[in-house]
């Protein structure tokens, strides 16, 4: 599949984007081998690639926790400017 210039200029068209004619060519050769490629991947036979959500394995990372030292509740509470219990209140922001 070729794409073509009218088509490259109604794709920049649905993107509200204005190209020369000159950028119009690039753009549509880019396009075309960008198309070329996937259809080179098309080629691949995956038939025993089982299925992936990632190419490389996941796995966390994690850091063993630690307790420091804080600051009692009643104690941050008492620098703040309003407090409804063991709570902070901020003011509403968003109606």
């Amino acid at each position: 599949m070729k794409i073509t210039k009218e088509e490259t200029r109604y794709i920049a068209h649905l993107c509200r984007l204005e190209f020369s004619e000159q950028e119009i060519e690039l753009i549509g050769l880019q396009l075309n081998n960008i198309l070329n490629f996937i259809n080179k991947l098309n080629e691949i036979d995956t038939n025993n690639v089982n299925p992936t959500s990632h190419i490389l394995d996941l796995h966390n990372v994690t850091r063993e926790d630690k307790v420091l030292q804080s600051l009692a509740t009643q104690e941050a509470l008492s620098n703040a400017p309003d407090t409804q219990g063991s709570f902070l209140r901020v003011p509403k922001i968003i109606d």
